[in-house]
């Protein structure tokens, strides 16, 4: 009987990242079909007007200290079913909180898409890290990575010593290191395995 070890345990979690961002997109279209369809309903007494942010807080205090407290899968999953639903719906106030009263502003997507493609970005990293570490490694040994960093470097100061522009300047500039990256690495690569 093959028993699981901890790090075989630790490779599913980023199934938990998954689900924890489909809640979060769940929860922020149903909170903004809502607030769409019935946007008279709000609760509010004794001169409070309680926003739905308050209600996402709670769900990510209750999602992440199930999270923490727990290592049983079952509530693990409602854990990040849980803090999920919470960051949907403070997503989904994103634009009033940051306009300090407009809700409708275009900001709330703005912020809630930048989230997201993060989310699914560190997601993807974590998940596949072994591969991408493989891949960049084979890139750099090859002849092609000598070829694109000459060739970024070429294109980039041309660019830095022609412009006045500061966010060309800034961008050509992150070319050029990143291109005189590119090739010291290769040039490690090369050395390196020689010697072996």
């Amino acid at each position: 009987m093959h028993t699981i070890s901890k790090a075989e345990k630790v490779k599913t979690r980023p199934n938990l990242s998954i689900l924890a961002l489909l809640s979060f997109i769940a929860s922020f279209v149903i909170a903004r079909m809502f607030t769409t369809f019935f946007p008279s309903t709000v609760v509010s007494g004794h001169g409070l007007h309680i926003h739905h942010f308050w209600y996402g807080l709670a769900l990510l205090a209750i999602g992440g200290w199930l999270g923490i407290s727990y290592e049983e899968e079952r509530i693990n999953r409602v854990a990040a079913i849980l803090f999920g639903a919470g960051g949907g719906i403070i997503g989904d106030e994103a634009g009033l909180l940051l306009t300090l009263g407009n809700y409708w502003t275009n900001l709330t997507y703005t912020v809630v898409i930048t989230f997201l493609a993060l989310a699914l970005f560190l997601i993807l990293l974590n998940r596949y890290s072994r591969t991408i570490r493989e891949e960049f490694s084979g890139f750099l040994r090859s002849n092609a990575s000598l070829f694109i960093g000459v060739f970024l470097f070429a294109v980039s100061i041309p660019l830095i010593m022609r412009t006045g522009n500061t966010i060309v300047i800034v961008v050509s500039s992150v070319l050029a290191i990143a291109a005189l990256l590119i090739i010291l690495a290769y040039f490690i690569q090369r050395i390196v395995t020689r010697k072996r």
